[in-house]
């Protein structure tokens, strides 16, 4: 495969003067992964032609990457007057927006890119994100059709994280996930293949995260690899593609691991290198299709095995990802024709926790803004998974339970007020929405201890937050559906031997919701029996969890040092 941008150069040293040959170049730049070349190439054409949109734009998306977000939206303005017709210019500013804190003025930008272009899914499937995370639910219905159905013809490849909140199928997601991947594989060159190493060497495994601090993904993992690092056994290798933020979690990390690599907004195939340098045999992509991620680094085959576990829920539909760990719950024999990769299933729940945590005592109730007496009930998932199905289903137990209160995360731009308005539309007083702000993750928790019981979402489940719930002795009642992303509850549930928390329906989490809420006898029995089942019951079993992830990442090694491919591969029962 040709690099555009070596031909760009090239044709850009005979003739210097061409301000669109150095927007190209600036756009082939940033495509892969380089925010500073891309930045010289883009201000290489504004020398030329002042003020040209396509040009302001590059740099906009430049200042983007390397995190200068106020420079960003200036630039994108800019480009914006400059050709107020172009849509893809304005989303370009929505995201910019995104990143500053604009809610409001991000969801402005992106209504009026699918305005320009109501035609285009792209454009409509990131209204519909936006749309969902500020929980404005317009036309939700008619925008989540035409997403779904540029997706069943192939027209258009829409992020595939952000359409794990729509209401699809395992396949649904596996095909988009697909789509996107093609566009990717189009456009990145292999390395060559990793040399052989013998059966015997020491296993080197490598983690590539932009979690890898006070994140959901290092509050998930840190714990994990502080028992696989006592054991020893194997070599542990973060690759960072967030800076280090110098948190709790990073320190921990550092000193967890036989190494943290600092590829923070390096360019795709330097991060590929360090890789390969670091001579890894089994990478774990913990990002996949999430924001932040770098699947094109993964694309490049840095690593003879890789592996897609925990942060993004589904299929990578990826060729270059070998196998998914998962466990047989939230990923059943019945899924695995919708999944690309080979399946390793955990004899236990595929996601770890941070079992170190201490829980604090919390605030008052009265400065966390709920009432003396009543059920708390709670759900503190992110806004995204919020819909108007689960925030109904949500609302009839509030209405079934006089005096109780819905304790939510509070969301961006105008979301509370919005979630209050629906209530009202229900006759549900909205005062019984409590929101709280985001919180230090000890706080967090320590505020947890106030719930009487999280109420989960559907389609997309409570993953990192279920798990904080349990930690912190909130019982999680769930509806575990039929895809990855709406059964982890459930497996954590499943786990934890409470499987009575999982539900069947709509009208059987109202019941029984409704029937807990009303029974403080009962609600207490549930507490004592989730705090006798944190101990006993293998889900917060951290030292457990390290053995099965080291067998399991030894025996993929071991078949590509023997030149098999991968196969089925599972731990023996617990």
């Amino acid at each position: 495969m040709n690099d555009p941008r070596a031909q760009l150069r090239q044709a850009l040293k005979r003739n210097p003067g061409d301000a669109m040959g150095w927007v190209m170049l600036a756009e082939h730049e940033l495509d892969a992964g380089d925010a500073q070349a891309g930045e010289t190439a883009s201000r290489r054409a504004l020398h030329l032609r002042p003020g040209h949109p396509e040009a302001l734009a590059r740099l906009g998306r430049a200042q983007a990457m390397q995190r200068k977000f106020e420079d960003a939206v200036t630039s994108l303005r800019a480009a914006a007057r400059a050709a107020p017709g172009h849509p893809g210019i304005v989303v370009w500013l929505a995201h910019a927006l995104e990143d500053v804190g604009d809610a409001e003025g991000a969801l402005e930008a992106y209504t009026r890119a699918y305005t320009l272009a109501p035609r285009e899914p792209q454009l409509a499937a990131y209204l519909l994100n936006w749309r969902r995370r500020l929980c404005d639910w317009r036309d939700l219905d008619t925008l989540s059709r035409q997403v779904r159905e540029a997706v069943a013809q192939a027209q258009a490849s829409v992020e595939p994280f952000a359409f794990l909140s729509e209401d699809t199928s395992a396949a649904e997601q596996r095909r988009c996930a697909g789509l996107r991947a093609a566009v990717i594989a189009q456009s990145v060159q292999p390395m060559p293949p990793a040399p052989a190493k013998d059966l015997a060497a020491t296993v080197r495994v490598g983690f590539l995260s932009n979690g890898f601090g006070a994140h959901p993904t290092g509050l998930l993992t840190v714990a994990l690899f502080e028992a696989m690092y006592r054991r020893g056994g194997i070599e542990l290798h973060l690759f960072a593609l967030n800076r280090d933020d110098d948190s709790p979690i990073r320190q921990r990390l550092r000193a967890a691991t036989d190494a943290v690599h600092d590829v923070a907004m390096q360019p795709h195939a330097q991060v590929a290198a360090s890789i390969r340098r670091a001579g890894i045999d089994v990478l774990f992509d913990l990002r996949g299709w999430g924001g932040g991620g770098a699947p094109e680094v993964l694309a490049m085959r840095p690593a003879p095995v890789q592996v897609n576990w925990l942060a993004y829920p589904g299929t990578s539909a990826a060729p270059w990802i070998d196998y998914v760990l998962a466990d047989r719950y939230v990923l059943p024999e019945s899924m695995t024709a919708d999944f690309s990769e080979t399946v390793a299933w955990l004899p236990r729940c595929f996601q770890p926790s941070d079992t170190s945590r201490e829980l604090q005592l919390p605030p008052t109730r009265a400065e966390c803004g709920l009432p003396e007496d009543g059920t708390v009930l709670c759900c503190f998932n992110n806004s995204y998974k919020l819909n108007p199905r689960s925030v109904a289903r949500a609302l009839e137990v509030l209405r079934g339970v006089p005096g109780s209160v819905l304790w939510l995360l509070s969301g961006p731009g105008r979301a509370d007020q919005r979630l209050r308005e629906f209530a009202k539309q229900r006759d549900i007083d909205p005062s019984r929405l409590v929101f709280m702000r985001k919180q230090p993750h000890p706080d967090y928790l320590a505020r947890l201890r106030h719930a009487d019981l999280f109420l989960d979402t559907n389609p997309y489940n409570a993953h990192t937050t279920a798990s904080d719930a349990l930690w912190a002795g909130c019982p999680v009642l769930t509806c575990p559906g039929a895809t990855f992303a709406a059964r982890v509850a459930g497996s954590l549930n499943h786990h934890l031997g409470m499987e009575h928390m999982n539900v069947a329906d709509d009208a059987a989490f109202i019941a029984r919701a409704v029937a807990l809420g009303n029974d403080r006898e009962a609600l207490a029995a549930l507490r004592n029996e989730l705090a006798a089942r944190r101990g006993d019951s293998g889900l917060f079993d951290m030292d457990g969890f390290s053995v099965d992830f080291a067998a399991m990442t030894i025996a993929m090694a071991r078949r590509q040092r023997k030149g098999e491919a991968p196969a089925v591969l599972q731990g023996p029962a617990r």
